[in-house]
């Protein structure tokens, strides 16, 4: 698996190159690397830097801001977007989705122990390679694992215990025994998610080639946050057997 070679787009290549050049570190990081390990299409390219969005803004013709309170600009290149993003710490999350404040860093290794997931904690440039502090044996091993404390990263965004069922049903992968265990205790958090934030993982789930793990969601309380519906119809199927035809 990890001899399979990571292409970046020419566009991708090219603001990461532009950034080096004027003396910062810049890498193509999270999903998109993941997804080019395991052979799948990446749907966007995310880039992560140590310039800070005004030094990154200088840099290019055409960008604009999309979260520059945390970092996040968008370059324009031949009328495509990429998010290019400083390395940051994140502060106290007081929602269960954002948090309060961010700090920027200069350090790629704290920007991506922040991060969710540890196949989603890998960054990727032609010059350097993969740098990979945990996600490569994970995603050898078909595990979805938290980056550190379990019930730490999902009391800072209650979101990701649904990216977790989700990131499961699209690999084909399993979810470890911390993180299903702090998805249960924390499953009740998810009601301070907007029903939108909530539908998206779901359809995503659903579409994916393991629809039941909507199962699991199930036997973890998760369902019961915004789908008593679904655990009616599932508590029925456990009474009468032939309802799971339905």
């Amino acid at each position: 698996m990890e001899n399979r070679k990571i292409v970046l787009p020419e566009n991708v290549k090219k603001i990461i190159e532009t950034l080096q050049t004027h003396g910062y570190e810049a890498y193509a990081v999270g999903g998109c690397v993941r997804d080019s390990v395991l052979g799948r299409i990446p749907q966007d390219w995310d880039i992560t830097t140590s310039a800070m969005p005004q030094e990154t803004k200088k840099l290019f013709d055409k960008t604009f801001d999309t979260g520059i309170e945390h970092g996040t600009i968008t370059v324009l290149l031949d009328h495509e977007g990429y998010e290019v993003t400083t390395y940051r710490i994140d502060g106290k999350y007081e929602d269960n989705r954002h948090p309060k404040e961010v700090t920027f860093t200069r350090s790629l290794k704290e920007d991506l122990l922040r991060r969710d997931f540890t196949i989603n904690a890998m960054a990727y440039n032609d010059a350097d390679g993969l740098v990979d502090i945990f996600g490569m044996e994970d995603l050898k091993k078909g595990v979805i694992r938290c980056v550190g404390d379990a019930t730490a990263r999902f009391s800072e965004d209650a979101l990701r215990i649904l990216r977790g069922i989700r990131f499961a049903a699209q690999l084909g992968f399993e979810i470890d025994d911390e993180a299903r265990m702090a998805m249960k205790e924390l499953a009740p958090t998810l009601q301070k998610i907007s029903a939108e934030r909530i539908q998206v993982e779901l359809v995503k789930t659903l579409v994916s080639d393991r629809p039941d793990m909507l199962r699991t969601a199930y036997e973890l309380g998760i369902t019961k946050q915004f789908l008593p519906e679904f655990d009616l119809l599932m508590k029925t199927e456990q009474e009468t057997p032939h309802h799971m035809y339905n």
